[in-house]
């Protein structure tokens, strides 16, 4: 797998995965308290996270998006 994640990509990945994950388990919100958005909230924070972690998104590969320097 070649990195295909800049640092800017990267920091907003974690910034939104640990907001998402925070939504869904913190309980501070209505819409977050149970059922399906609460898990497709924590699972899309734990995706960007990983992919964050990894420097590497296999949807931008598809596409053929690189936003990091070569």
């Amino acid at each position: 797998m070649t990195a295909n994640l800049g640092s800017i990509d990267r920091v907003l990945r974690v910034v939104l995965g640990i907001a998402l994950l925070v939504l869904a388990f913190g309980g501070m919100s209505v819409f977050f308290a149970a059922g399906a958005p609460k898990w497709i909230a924590a699972a899309a924070g734990v995706i960007l996270l990983a992919t964050a972690g990894m420097r590497f998104c296999p949807l931008y590969r598809i596409f053929g998006i690189r936003t990091c320097k070569i």
